[in-house]
């Protein structure tokens, strides 16, 4: 933009010479030329392309990041949700009530270098439960645990008074069994298919007890207690049955040589002393016991 200033100037006078009105023209008249004129036009040719460029930039940025009246590029704000198309990166915490997927799609959590934690906080942002995925383990804080079917039912539970494991069937895969640092409460204990079932107590007691019995079945194999002490089975209301084709009893005190049956064999009976003690008595035609209770 040039600003001139013309200053008007009456006509010159008859018989004045037309060169000297020329120069006089020429000495009032005012304006920017030359260099600062280029210097001026350069500035604003400057200008104009400062403008076009951050004109192209904002409508770059606004393609890039999809912006538009809902959200943010993938990120859908609604009235009554907050939806997230695809993959994205949370840097720091992220609070919700609720999370869950699309229809038909899978809800993936994934942590590139560190741990994924979940918690559950009060008003006052007291932690109320926690649930942390580690790269080791997996570990869970709270006053009760719960591990459900799609059904609905009750898989397992663990709180600070019980644990109960609701499936039909525990299965214990370890070779070297399970180990209980106190009573155990079932209906049933067997082992796999060709697997040997064994209850062991090495430096303590071993106990078992039912209201109404308790049943010891080795279906095509044999049963062994062994024990460094005593052995005691007990029947408080009922008798104590020892259901076998041949029960053999063969470290029993004998109160002298038995009867011969067939060959190479010695009949003897089983004795009962009344303190429950057990020990083998000649055969006879009538019981011995009577004869031979001296060994008790």
């Amino acid at each position: 933009m040039l600003l001139m200033v013309l200053q008007q100037y009456p006509p010159p006078a008859e018989g004045a010479e037309g060169p000297d009105t020329e120069e006089q023209n020429d000495d009032h008249r005012l304006g920017i030329y030359g260099w600062r004129k280029r210097c001026l036009y350069l500035l604003v040719l400057l200008l104009l392309s400062t403008l076009l460029v951050n004109i192209a930039l904002t409508i770059w940025i606004l393609r890039v990041t999809c912006l538009n009246t809902e959200g943010m590029g993938q990120l859908r704000i609604t009235s009554d949700r907050v939806r997230l198309d695809g993959v994205s990166e949370f840097l720091f915490s992220l609070y919700a009530q609720e999370i869950h997927s699309k229809q038909d799609t899978s809800l993936l959590i994934h942590s590139e270098s560190q741990n994924v934690t979940l918690q559950a906080c009060n008003g006052k942002g007291g932690v109320l439960g926690s649930l942390n995925l580690g790269p080791q383990s997996m570990e869970s804080v709270g006053q009760h645990f719960e591990v459900m079917t799609s059904t609905g039912k009750l898989l397992f539970s663990a709180g600070t008074e019980q644990v109960v494991v609701g499936a039909d069937k525990l299965t214990i895969t370890g070779s070297d069994g399970a180990q209980c640092e106190h009573s155990i409460e079932t209906s049933l204990v067997r082992a796999e298919h060709s697997m040997d079932l064994r209850l062991e107590a090495p430096t303590r007691s071993l106990h078992l007890d039912a209201p109404k019995g308790v049943h010891i079945k080795a279906v095509s194999g044999s049963g062994q207690a062994v024990s460094s002490m005593d052995i005691s089975l007990l029947s408080m209301d009922g008798v104590l049955i020892l259901d076998a084709e041949r029960v053999q009893l063969p470290k029993l005190p004998l109160s002298g040589e038995g009867e011969k049956g067939s060959p190479g064999e010695q009949l003897y009976e089983v004795c009962v002393c009344p303190d429950g003690r057990l020990y083998l008595s000649k055969a006879g035609h009538t019981s011995t016991c009577h004869d031979n209770s001296h060994n008790c």
